[in-house]
């Protein structure tokens, strides 16, 4: 499958099956997002895979969502804002836009694997920070589910090409 034809595949997966993640891929995934870049290659991320049903279960009161709950994985990516490089001239931090790259190698090395992912960000911050211990300095900026796609996937709504893209 070509770059286009991934793009195309991957989407915002909200049910799984319950079937386990065969460890080669979940190796491949963990390879392909050591793989994404960073500004000046600070890589300022950590991520937490859980597996385990009663860690599953913590971060399930996180993001209180029935079609969440059958996802046999969920990646915790997390970010350090303290070691993100700082653009000099307006001072920004790019932790978020380097947590992003990195997250969408991992959502489509899922794809290209035959797995399914969803972006989550509407999770309760707060309360992960007191019930999910991070690695230390980090906070969370996403929680990817992943887990082999049940059902039917849903339809792609996109900006037609033309409305996005501008020429000068």
């Amino acid at each position: 499958m070509n770059f286009k034809e991934l793009c195309e595949a991957r989407y915002s997966c909200r049910a799984y099956e319950t079937k386990p993640i065969e460890d080669e891929k979940l190796k491949y995934i963990r390879e392909c997002v050591s793989l994404a870049p960073s500004a000046v290659n600070r890589q300022p991320w950590k991520f937490v895979l859980v597996t385990d049903a009663t860690q599953l279960a913590v971060l399930h009161r996180c993001y209180n969502r029935e079609w969440i709950k059958n996802a046999p994985a969920i990646v915790v990516c997390c970010q350090q804002r303290d070691e993100a490089w700082v653009r000099p001239c307006d001072g920004k931090n790019h932790a978020d836009i380097d947590i992003a790259i990195a997250v969408e190698h991992l959502v489509l090395a899922a794809a290209e694997i035959g797995l399914g992912s969803c972006w989550v960000c509407n999770f309760d911050a707060p309360l992960l920070a007191q019930t999910f211990p991070l690695p230390q300095g980090f906070e969370a900026s996403a929680l990817i589910p992943l887990g082999y796609p049940a059902g039917e996937k849903t339809a792609k709504k996109r900006k037609a090409v033309e409305e996005i893209w501008e020429t000068r």
